[in-house]
């Protein structure tokens, strides 16, 4: 059941509306007046509102400015006996849903209605998935060197500098892309992962650019690359040393002209995206090897960000078996083990050369294989790394 609020001075146009829309299942409360219609906004949450424009003292207008102010997700229709299409569209602009005249057609009333309110519901909706996202991608730790990368994001993020991120296998170069990106003016846009060794080099290009119907032997029909995929986002080059260089010059000049063009084609094509890439390998050594191209290089390196391994930051392995504990045991369905401090400080003394993909198999591990309380004997029984 939806909530709707009526705010019109006109007593026969609330009754006639409260009737209707109870009629269609909602809930609906009236206010006679703009300044009691913005104290029933302000004390229960609704789903549509339904303003009127001309009202004494204060005018529907002025109400909805200060609804966008507090609620801009609530979908406001304004109505009004007086209106033209300047006072419509002054209404949109400040945020109104739709403007419907009077005398209202009711029809056209309850399929606006309904519309408003899958519109509130897709929204909230997204903000429920992007907030399981963000928990999902959590950066854990408060160790000097996990400040100084969220500092460094922080500043990094709100402009379309490239990022080169390094740093051993398992440490978490992914999370770094993806914060980059949330918190960027691009975050609304796509995140187009591209794991560059998983790719085999044949094909490396196809994939990052696309192609034509017909560009080789499998391809039955055109099909659209990473980058026009990434277009307006973010595009994340994970492992790139390990891209053909080939595929290099093609990056470099999708960096340096903002244009690609498909396998099969020599049409360009424009694009907007802002390139991350991560890996873990020297890339200097690579560039001395004749492996990796050095203006390729500094082309991604405008910003280099570190990723410390687990065994440079093991002050975080506390908060670190707190976070897995929690969430391996929601995706197992039980309930969060305790790990005894001896537990811990066990967790500390490992070397861990898997980094946080190697700590979060071992917390699993323990909280399969170890018992309810978690001991430094269950540490040393199931956690020790392979000789």
């Amino acid at each position: 059941m939806s909530k709707i609020l009526v705010i019109d001075d006109q007593k026969s146009i609330r009754n006639t509306l409260k009737d209707i829309l109870e009629y269609e299942k909602h809930e609906v409360l009236l206010a006679e007046n703009g300044a009691d219609g913005l104290e029933h906004f302000s004390e229960s949450k609704f789903d549509v509102v339904l303003l009127d424009i001309k009202m004494p003292e204060m005018d529907g207008m002025e109400v909805l400015d200060k609804m966008m102010q507090t609620s801009p997700d609530v979908p406001v229709i304004m109505i009004s006996g007086h209106g033209n299409i300047d006072t419509a569209v002054e209404a949109i602009k400040k945020g109104a849903y739709d403007f419907i005249e009077k005398p209202l057609d009711l029809n056209r009333l309850l399929v606006t209605i309904k519309n408003a309110i899958d519109k509130k519901e897709l929204v909230s909706e997204t903000k429920v998935l992007r907030r399981k996202v963000s928990k999902t991608f959590d950066m854990i730790g408060e160790s000097e060197p996990m400040m100084q990368i969220r500092e460094m994001i922080d500043k990094v993020a709100a402009t379309d500098a490239r990022v080169l991120i390094t740093g051993q296998n398992g440490t978490g170069k992914e999370l770094v892309a993806r914060w980059l990106h949330e918190k960027s003016n691009r975050a609304a846009q796509p995140f187009i992962e591209v794991n560059c060794a998983a790719i085999p080099s044949e094909l490396i290009e196809s994939e990052l650019f696309g192609h034509e119907k017909g560009a080789f032997t499998s391809a039955h029909k055109q099909r659209k690359g990473k980058f026009e995929q990434a277009n307006g986002g973010t595009i994340f080059l994970d492992e790139i040393g390990d891209m053909s260089l080939a595929a290099q010059a093609k990056v470099l000049r999708a960096l340096q002209e903002n244009v690609i063009s498909r396998v099969g084609s020599d049409k360009d094509i424009k694009v907007d995206v802002r390139i991350l890439a991560a890996t873990n390998k020297n890339l200097q050594d690579e560039i001395k090897e004749s492996r990796f191209r050095e203006d390729l290089y500094h082309r991604l390196s405008v910003i280099i960000i570190q990723v410390p391994s687990l065994n440079e930051r093991k002050d975080d392995i506390p908060l670190l078996t707190e976070h897995f504990n929690n969430l391996i045991c929601k995706e197992l369905g039980v309930q969060p083990k305790s790990f005894d401090e001896s537990a811990v400080k066990e967790l500390q003394k490992i070397n861990w050369t898997g980094n946080i993909r190697e700590f979060r198999n071992v917390i699993e591990r323990l909280i399969i294989l170890g018992s309810d309380g978690i001991s430094s004997k269950d540490v040393q029984t199931y956690a020790m790394p392979l000789a």
